[in-house]
């Protein structure tokens, strides 16, 4: 028990940090997120919700930071990004690619 109260209370920080980060919302309407770019701040851990609201799935995906969540018809997830240096970070709908892309930018 003495050697596991240290280690949670390490990892305290990240639970507490993930609830109180900024939540930023994606919306997939006919195979395009809107908005197709989203300003978000740098070195800071955000919360990204994406909703899809076509009548099939979607896979939430980027070359440029880790994210690949599958998104089902008429639902949403969620998931915590970053933090990232200021720049352009580009994003796309894996199973709709020419016409679900969007960018990050990130101040």
């Amino acid at each position: 028990m003495k050697r596991l109260l240290p280690m949670v209370l390490a990892l305290l920080p990240l639970f507490v940090s993930a609830a109180e980060a900024p939540s930023y919302t994606l919306v997939l309407k006919d195979h395009r997120y809107q908005p197709s770019v989203l300003h978000i701040p740098a070195q800071t851990r955000i919360r990204l919700e994406v909703i899809n609201q076509d009548p099939s799935p979607e896979e939430f995906e980027s070359n440029d930071f880790p994210a690949e969540k599958i998104v089902m018809p008429n639902s949403r997830m969620s998931l915590f990004i970053g933090p990232f240096k200021p720049g352009r970070y580009g994003f796309y709908g894996d199973f709709h690619q020419p016409t679900a892309q969007g960018s990050l930018i990130v101040e």
